[in-house]
């Protein structure tokens, strides 16, 4: 979902900092840019200042010799050349954990992220296996991908250990209602879920400031996906269950996304991505009126001309989607006898 509402999102700061820049959002707070080799071009980070004990750094970029350089810059100059006390990662994703490792070396600072988190992680960066590999070939061949594409998904393997060539062994581990005090500031640990298993949100209510990851983004939705190795997950459902705790922070809250500018608007916003969910869950019930595959759904709700690294986030959404209305019933699926799902709306 990329155009939220006319006026139903404030952006109080037009312009994001420069690579190895930093800019002040709040008192303690300051934003950080970090750029990405994607089409998705950008991940915000966050630095919160705990006064003598030193920053807390929320989510650090990929682990990449650009990305090095802005952290390196930064240490001596935006961050004051001040001691990094904590390193805390909202999610397994790359673009979030993929330097932590690097910074915790290079910092001597202590890392904390919830603990299913930090286990993806740690699993995807030991690589892969054959008989990963093996669930993700009947995976894709479920969804009716073709032999040739789903060699050139299988090439992709190892991506993850390269861009997370190493993950923290020793984490404090955050859990929901876990109250952290930065620089005598209190920030609550609230956990959301459907992104990833156990994403970190901080809240601060004092400040009014709310640090979702990609839970809560401005202009594009998350990617909620299912993955090879939970087939049969309804992370669609998690994601939209988690809104209840984001709906009940004051309206006016500051939220400090992972991706985009900083924002106020935030039930208008998730209003608006329930309302791009269902959308889209109504329109795969009525292509599915006569029997559809997966690949058939994810070519009716994407563009043809997806790359390797896009078609993985388009497949996983698209089963999300198909999985979500098969659990509550308004979808049936039969395996067809060339070993690819069939989905079918019921009734």
């Amino acid at each position: 979902m990329n155009s939220p509402q006319e006026d139903a999102l404030t952006f109080p700061f037009a312009d994001p900092p420069q690579s190895g820049r930093a800019v002040e959002v709040a008192p303690g707070v300051l934003w950080i840019r970090l750029a990405l080799p994607f089409r998705l071009d950008h991940v915000n980070a966050w630095a919160l200042d705990g006064g003598e004990e030193g920053w807390t750094l929320v989510d650090t970029g990929l682990d990449d010799p650009r990305t090095r350089q802005a952290w390196e810059e930064l240490l001596e100059g935006g961050l004051a050349g001040r001691p990094v006390h904590r390193i805390i990662a909202t999610h397994f994703h790359p673009d979030h954990i993929g330097l932590a490792g690097w910074l915790t070396n290079r910092t001597g600072a202590g890392f904390a992220t919830s603990l299913t988190e930090w286990l993806y992680a740690s699993l995807l960066s030991a690589g892969t296996s054959p008989a990963l590999d093996a669930a993700t070939e009947r995976f894709y061949e479920r969804a009716g991908l073709d032999s040739d594409t789903r060699g050139a998904l299988l090439a992709r393997r190892n991506a993850y250990r390269k861009a997370v060539p190493h993950v923290p062994v020793v984490m404090s581990r955050l859990r929901a209602g876990d109250r952290l005090t930065v620089g005598g500031a209190d920030w609550q640990v609230l956990i959301g879920a459907g992104h990833t298993a156990e994403p970190v949100c901080l809240y601060s209510e004092a400040a009014g400031l709310l640090i979702p990851g990609d839970q809560l983004l401005p202009s594009i939705s998350p990617n909620i996906s299912v993955w090879p190795s939970e087939p049969d997950a309804d992370p669609l459902a998690d994601y939209l269950g988690s809104f209840a705790q984001l709906r009940a922070l004051p309206e006016e809250t500051l939220v400090l996304p992972s991706h985009g500018l900083p924002f106020r608007g935030l039930r208008a916003r998730l209003d608006e991505l329930g309302a791009h969910h269902e959308e889209r869950l109504a329109d795969v019930l009525e292509f599915c009126s006569t029997g559809r595959t997966a690949v058939e759904v994810a070519a009716m709700l994407f563009r043809p001309d997806l790359d390797t690294h896009q078609m993985v986030f388009a497949m996983g959404e698209t089963i999300a989607h198909l999985n979500h209305l098969w659990r509550d019933g308004r979808l049936t699926r039969r395996l067809r006898e060339d070993g690819v799902d069939v989905y079918r709306r019921a009734g």
